[in-house]
C-alpha cells in the first residue's frame, strides 16, 4: 500500500530509507523548535506586550505551536504532495515579523497580515499567476535578498549571546563585548557551541545545529549550577550584570514532559494591522513577507528535486502545483497559529541525501515533529548562548549564494550590495529589499537596459519609494 501511493519503488527507493531519510531530515531542522521561541517568543510588539498577549514570555507555548504546525503541514505535504520536503517557520520570516512587524502594531495584527500574505499567494498558485511574479525579479536579486536575510541572522545571533553589543556612545554603535572585551562565562558557552557546530558540519555529522544546541545548553547549566552567575539583567531590582546570561538563566528542568499549550492558535485579527500603520505600509509589509515566501520556496523546491533527480528533462517538477498549493497555505497556518509564516525548508536536503525521494519521508519527519509537542518545556531552558550559534551558522549557510551574483554588471551587483549590507546594517529586512529593487531599475535605466526590466518591478520600486518618503509625503500632505 505505501509503495503504491507515495511510488517509493517507481522512484527507486525503499521505505527503509524513506524512514531514514525521514528521521535525519528532522534532526537537520528540529533546531527551528528552539530558535522560533527565541526569535518571536521574546520580542515585544507595539503596546509592549509579549506573543500572546502577557506580560511575561511564553517560550513552551511558542515552541509547541511551532513544532505542532510543522508536523501538521510537514504530513500534508508528503500526502498531497508526494514530496520528501518538511515546513516549518520560517528564519528571516519570523525575524521580519518579530522586529519589522510587530514592533508596530499589537501581535495579533502582525499575524493578520501573516495570514493575508498565505492567501495571496494561495490564490496565486490556484491562478497560475505566482511564475509571472517569480519572473519578474532578477534571478540574483532573490540570491541577494536570501544572502541578506543570513546576515541579518547572523548579526541577530551575535548580539544576543552578548558577542557584539552597543557601545553606549561614541561614532561607533557596536563593539566586541563588553567595552571591547568579552567577558564571562555566557561567552565561553558561545564559543563552545559555535565551535562544536562548525566541527560537526566540517565532519559532515547529521543534526550538527540540534546536537550543538543541546551541548551547549548542558554546559550552561553546569557552568551556572558551579558558578552561581544568574541574568545579565535583573527586572525586579534593574541590576545589570555584563557577565550574566542574556535568556534564561539555565537550570535542570522540573518537567521534561509536560501537556503542550496550543493557545496561541487562533490570535490573529486579519485586518486590525490597518488601523495602526497606513495602507502603503501595510502593502508592503505584506509584500515583503510574499518575496520572501514565493522565492525561498520555488528555490528550494527545486534544489530538492535535482538533488533526488526527480525533475524531468524539461525541468517540471512531480506534482509541482500541490506542492506549492501546500506550500501557500502553511503561510496561512503560520498566521493562524500566531508563529508566523510557515515555509519549505532546504534541510529537506540531508533527507535526501540519506535516500529520501518520496512524500513518505516527509511524513516521518512530521509524526516526530508532532511527539515533539510533548517535549516542549525543555525550551525554557535554552538561553541565548547556547542556541545563537545555530544562527550564526544558518547565516554562514544562507551567505555561500553570494557566488553566484555577477559582480562584473553594475545593474545586479550594486543592487545586489545594497540588499545585502542593509538588511544588517539598518535591522530591517525591507530596507534591504527596497533599496535592492529601486537602484536596480534607475541603474537599467541609465544604461538604456528599461526591456530587462518587469513592468511588475517598476510598480514595486514605486511603492518602494513612497515608503522610503513616508515622513516628507507626509508632511507634505498633511
Amino acid at each position: 500500500m505505501l509503495d503504491s501511493f507515495f511510488k517509493i519503488t517507481e522512484r527507486g527507493s525503499t521505505v527503509a530509507r524513506e524512514i531514514r531519510g525521514g528521521v535525519v531530515t528532522f534532526f537537520t531542522m528540529a533546531y527551528i523548535v528552539a530558535l522560533n521561541p527565541l526569535i518571536i517568543g521574546l520580542a515585544k510588539d507595539g503596546d509592549g506586550k509579549f506573543l500572546g498577549g502577557g506580560d511575561a514570555p511564553n517560550l513552551a507555548a511558542v515552541a509547541a505551536m511551532t513544532a505542532l504546525m510543522a508536523g501538521i503541514l510537514t504530513i500534508l505535504m508528503g500526502v498531497v504532495g508526494n514530496y520528501p520536503l518538511a515546513l516549518a517557520t520560517g528564519l528571516g520570516l519570523n525575524t521580519f515579523v518579530a522586529v519589522g512587524i510587530a514592533s508596530k502594531m499589537s501581535w495579533a495584527d502582525a499575524m493578520g497580515l501573516v495570514v493575508i500574505e498565505g492567501l495571496i499567494i494561495t490564490v496565486l498558485v490556484l491562478t497560475g499567476f505566482r511564475t509571472a511574479v517569480f519572473k519578474a525579479v532578477p534571478a540574483q536579486l532573490k540570491i541577494a535578498v536570501s544572502v541578506g536575510i543570513g546576515l541579518f541572522i547572523a548579526l541577530i545571533g551575535l548580539v544576543d549571546a552578548g558577542f557584539v553589543r552597543k557601545t553606549g556612545s561614541g561614532p561607533v554603535p557596536v563593539t566586541l563585548g563588553d567595552n571591547g572585551t568579552l567577558v564571562g562565562w555566557p561567552i565561553v558557552v558561545f564559543a563552545f557551541g559555535l565551535f562544536l557546530m562548525i566541527i560537526l558540519m566540517v565532519k559532515k555529522v547529521k543534526g550538527a545545529l540540534l546536537i550543538g544546541i543541546a551541548s551547549a545548553t548542558i554546559l550552561a547549566i553546569a557552568v551556572e549550577s558551579a558558578f552561581k552567575i544568574g541574568p545579565n539583567f535583573d527586572g525586579a531590582t534593574g541590576a545589570v550584570n555584563p557577565k550574566g546570561w542574556g535568556l534564561n538563566v539555565p537550570a535542570v528542568p522540573g518537567d521534561i514532559v509536560g501537556k503542550p499549550d496550543f493557545g496561541l492558535f487562533g490570535q490573529f485579527n486579519l485586518l486590525g494591522s490597518f488601523d495602526r500603520i497606513s495602507l502603503i505600509a501595510g502593502i508592503l509589509f505584506i509584500f515583503t513577507l510574499l518575496l520572501s515566501d514565493f522565492f525561498d520556496t520555488v528555490g528550494t523546491v527545486t534544489a530538492i528535486g535535482y538533488e533526488a533527480d526527480l525533475i524531468d528533462k524539461d525541468g517540471n517538477i512531480p506534482n509541482n502545483d500541490r506542492i506549492l498549493l501546500v506550500d501557500s497555505l502553511a503561510a496561512v497556518a503560520g498566521g493562524a497559529g500566531s508563529i508566523s509564516s510557515n515555509t519549505s525548508y532546504i534541510e529537506s536536503a540531508a533527507g535526501v541525501g540519506e535516500g529520501a525521494r518520496t512524500g513518505l519521508a516527509s511524513v516521518v519527519t512530521g509524526v516526530l515533529f508532532l511527539l515533539t509537542t510533548f517535549l516542549a518545556p525543555l525550551v525554557a531552558v535554552i538561553p541565548y548562548e547556547a542556541a545563537t550559534p545555530a544562527l550564526v551558522i544558518v547565516g554562514f549557510l544562507m551567505m555561500t549564494q553570494i557566488k553566484n551574483i555577477d559582480w562584473n554588471d553594475y545593474g545586479i551587483a550594486i543592487p545586489s550590495f545594497l540588499t545585502i549590507i542593509l538588511m544588517p546594517f539598518t535591522y530591517n529586512i525591507s530596507v534591504g529589499i527596497g533599496a535592492g529593487f529601486v537602484s536596480h531599475v534607475v541603474i537599467r535605466l541609465v544604461q538604456g537596459r528599461r526591456k530587462e526590466v518587469h513592468p511588475l518591478l517598476f510598480l514595486v520600486s514605486i511603492l518602494f519609494m513612497v515608503y522610503f518618503l513616508a515622513s516628507p509625503i507626509n508632511a507634505w500632505i498633511g
